[in-house]
């Protein structure tokens, strides 16, 4: 699939909130939040160009956190005042969700209309949020009903986006991942062969203008080992271009999943690590990848860090200047791998 719309320089959506924006939130002033918000997304323009993304996004500013474009605009789900060890707000489904309207849209127009880079929206896959939000006797029969109803909601999103110009769109599910360890630890209210039938119903688009990629985030950190078998048929039956993977620690597992990869599909590597200020070795990450390249083609590769910055805004995992020198690296890294050729 090796074309010009890799998107080689790439991030997952999510940056350090400006504290300008994250005081505006805390003021409970709608006015005053919707504009913080729209000069901290017009700065996040800004700075990705600098820095030479190769696709722009909001930076999660507009949201609290990465699952609140769809919690926030459908019905049918409850906040609950538990919160979790992650700093994640739980939600439960009380009934089958209902679209209230656009999700992203409205954000990627605005988007769109800052740069002629290719604008990127990330969102929570269906097969998450069903897992975590399911609970029994409150009104949904299954959590794979739920998850369905998910997944028609975001794919008809994902066709609105591709519509309004967006040209990469990330589904994530922290989740996946650990599915494919090779002991799986107990999968909750969704089984694997239900997660991939939900995700797969969520990703599918008939037509595919120039340059659109779907793609999945399976998790943040590879298992200790995987089930390849497992891996063949998350990346065989969830008809993603783009697979997003950890490849910050170095070990069989991520390149197993790497390995795992048909000939047809992209990878994003995640190849320095968001949670630790530390700057990786250069050449540690380039032997890294050598020997990814010895089962993938990388020109039909691009690299990111390995998971977003502040998927939970009031929970950021590095600071803003530490952010900015981890996509420095990234950007310096692209030039080692491909010269100016991004």
């Amino acid at each position: 699939m090796a074309d010009t719309f890799n998107y080689r320089i790439d991030h997952h959506g999510s940056l350090v909130r400006p504290a300008e924006l994250s005081a505006a939130r805390a003021s409970g002033d709608a006015d005053a939040l919707l504009a913080a918000e729209l000069q901290a997304v017009q700065e996040a323009v800004v700075l990705q160009r600098k820095l030479r993304s190769t696709v722009v996004t909001d930076g999660d500013f507009p949201r609290e956190d990465f699952r609140s474009a769809v919690l926030d605009g459908v019905s049918g789900f409850r906040r609950t005042g538990e919160e979790g060890p992650d700093g994640l707000v739980r939600w439960v489904a009380e009934s089958l969700p209902k679209a209230n309207g656009p999700l992203l849209a409205d954000w990627a127009t605005r988007l769109a209309e800052l740069t002629v880079i290719a604008p990127k929206a990330s969102l929570p896959s269906p097969a998450y949020l069903a897992a975590t939000t399911f609970q029994p006797g409150l009104g949904v029969a299954s959590a794979r009903e739920l998850g369905e109803a998910l997944a028609e909601i975001i794919q008809a999103e994902i066709e609105l986006l591709v519509s309004k110009g967006v040209r990469l769109i990330q589904l994530n599910n922290p989740l996946l991942l650990g599915q494919l360890a090779a002991d799986p630890a107990d999968p909750g209210a969704l089984s694997f062969e239900d997660t991939l039938a939900v995700e797969a119903l969520a990703v599918r688009l008939d037509e595919r203008p120039e340059g659109v990629r779907i793609a999945v985030a399976p998790g943040w950190a590879a298992p200790a080992a995987v089930d390849r078998a497992r891996a063949e048929r998350l990346y065989g039956e969830v008809p993603a271009d783009r697979w997003v993977l950890p490849f910050d620690q170095g070990t069989e597992a991520e390149l197993d999943l790497v390995k795992a990869l048909p000939e047809d599909r992209d990878v994003c590597l995640g190849v320095v690590d968001a949670t630790a200020p530390d700057l990786e070795d250069i050449d540690t990450v380039l032997a890294r990848l050598d020997a990814a390249g010895e089962s993938k083609d990388l020109e039909d590769a691009a690299i990111s860090p390995s998971r977003g910055f502040a998927d939970v805004a009031s929970r950021p995992l590095l600071s803003t200047e530490e952010q900015r020198r981890k996509i420095v690296l990234v950007e310096t890294l692209a030039r080692y791998i491909w010269g100016n050729e991004f």
